[in-house]
Order: structure tokens, then sequence, then C-alpha cells
């Protein structure tokens, strides 16, 4: 895959950091002093916007946690103009030039197999039930190169719990939207991969807090080049886990296919550790190039193992060859 760099950006399109971070403070007081975040839209990325969501902001005491990183955001406009979804194509700048072509409202997610209550969930129920909170996490592509995005949504745990699931359920199975109309990567007859896109995760992976169910980026809702209106995020696998538009989930038995495994099984594994002892069959794994970077001025930092999640995730892994099971 080739790493193409993003078009330039109007400074008047770009929300600060500074203002972003500036508004999380004020935000934090005023919960603080109101004892509850739950009474109404809290924040917006653009004060103007009709996009603001209802959140509780990320706390630097949940680093432990690894809900939390102090690490220096990735400005807004390299998060939403430098994306993978081949779904629109295979540049960087495909998704934000041609998502808008995708509806997202209304939109469902069909939930099955081994549940107690198995049905077709319109996005609004399954957000009446939870509280949206902010995770600001690492996020590693299998590329070699990196952001930090502060996400909102809510834990992939809530829903499953909500939804039941039995002792047959082992690996949780997603689909993302399959509409060739509205997604033109997926009329190309050069396609990379087989549509729809499907991923997994093994049932203890879908059950940890880091695993969240992400609605939102920057305090507004998630736009449409970045997996809207939900997603799932696993910020210490390779980024290609964390798939986008979801429409289906399925509880099973079995292992389920996933599309880059499908594509190249020798270069993308199921699992999808972050691991820099394991190199991509094309490239090293042991660095990788923070976003905003430059041809001449490339912002290479080490890369951690499970992408410096793995105080809370490597028992996850105890006893697996995770040189075999990459």
């Amino acid at each position: 895959m080739l790493i193409h760099r993003p078009p330039d950006i109007q400074s008047s399109e770009i929300t600060p950091e500074t203002i972003y971070l500036r508004r999380r403070q004020l935000l934090s007081a005023a919960l603080v002093s109101a004892g509850t975040w739950a009474a109404g839209p809290l924040l917006a990325a653009d004060e103007n916007s009709p996009q603001g969501l209802a959140y509780r902001p990320a706390r630097e005491d949940e680093a432990d946690a690894g809900f939390f990183t102090a690490e220096k955001l990735t400005p807004l406009q390299h998060v939403t103009r430098y994306n993978n979804f081949f779904e629109f194509g295979t540049d960087k700048s495909d998704p934000a030039t041609h998502a808008g072509t995708l509806t997202t409202t209304p939109w469902s997610v069909t939930i099955e197999g081994e549940v107690e209550r198995p049905g077709t969930y319109h996005l609004e129920d399954i957000l009446a039930g939870v509280d949206l909170e902010e995770r600001i996490y690492r996020l590693r592509c299998v590329e070699a190169w990196s952001m930090v995005i502060p996400w909102v949504g809510f834990p992939l745990s809530k829903l499953l719990e909500r939804v039941g699931y039995n002792s047959r359920a082992r690996y949780v199975a997603f689909t993302t939207v399959h509409r060739p109309a509205e997604m033109r990567g997926q009329r190309s007859a050069t396609a990379t991969l087989d549509w729809p896109y499907v991923e997994g995760l093994r049932m203890d992976e879908a059950m940890h807090p880091l695993t969240i169910l992400s609605v939102g980026l920057y305090g507004r809702t998630l736009p449409n080049q970045n997996g809207a209106p939900i997603r799932l995020v696993v910020p210490w696998k390779y980024g290609f886990k964390s798939i986008k538009s979801i429409v289906r989930i399925r509880l099973q038995e079995r292992r389920p296919p996933t599309s880059w495994n499908l594509s190249a099984p020798q270069e993308y594994g199921f699992f999808a550790n972050v691991n820099p002892e394991v190199d991509h069959p094309r490239w090293s794994q042991m660095r990788e190039r923070r976003l905003p970077s430059t041809l001449l001025g490339p912002r290479w930092i080490a890369t951690q193992r499970f992408n410096g999640y793995a105080e809370q995730v490597a028992h996850l892994y105890n006893g697996m060859n995770l040189r075999r099971f990459y």
C-alpha cells in the first residue's frame, strides 16, 4: 500500500487543538459543579455546529486504565483527511473526497447469532441505552503511520450485555455496509478486497473495556470518512481491525473470516496486535510515522508493544506465540 500525503487544508476549516482542549477543561469544571453530565448537549468541536455530542470527557486519572494519553493530539484536519477506507478509494484523500455520497440516516445494526435478543436495532435505540464518553487513544496503522485521536463512544461490552450472549459465543463478527451505488470503491473492477468488509474479535477482546464503538471524534459526530455513523475502535490492534460503518454484529462459536486476512493471509493475521518485533513482509514495524509528518520532517517514533496498551491487554494472550498468531 502506498502512503499518500493529504491535500492542503485551509486554516479556516481546522478546529485548533488549543481551543478543543480549553473547552474540555471548561467542561470538566462544569461537570464537577453540576455532578452529572447527561443533561443535554455539552460540547461541540465547533460552537456553531449542530453535530455536538453529549459525553463525559476523558480524564487524566484514567491513564492507568488506558482510556487517556497525554500525547499531543493529531490535528483534526489530519484525522479527517488522511484515511484508509477502501470502499471510497485507495488514496488517503479519497474517503474525504468521496464519502459524502454515503447516507447515514436512518441507520440500523442487525445483531444476531448466539444472543438472547437478536434483532435489527435503530442506532438511536442503541445510543439511548448508553452513556457516551471520550477516550483518547493512539491509532497505529499497519502501514507504519500513527495518530492520537479523541474518540467519543461507549464500550462494546455494554451493547453485548444488553442483547445477551450465551456460552457458545466465542467470537464477534462485524460487517460494514455494502452499498456500491454510494461507495465508489465497491464498484471498482480492480478492488483490493471482496465486499462487504468483514472483521472479527475473540470474545474476551470484544468485552475488554478498551474496546469501544465510536460515534464521534473531537466532540462531534463521526465524519463519513472516519466510519460514520458507528465504528469499532480497538486501540492495541492495527487500524484495519477497527471496522467502519457497521451494519451487522454476529456472535458465534467459530472464528469469523476477516477481509485483509482473506486477501493476504501471509501479511495480515486475524489478531493483528501491534508488535514491533513482527515485521510486515514488506516493511519493518519497529517504528511509526506520527502524523502530522512531512517528507522533509518525518516524525519517526518507536512503536510500542500492543501500541502502548500491554499493561491492560497482554494477559489476554498468555501462552500464545504472537509471532505465529500475528
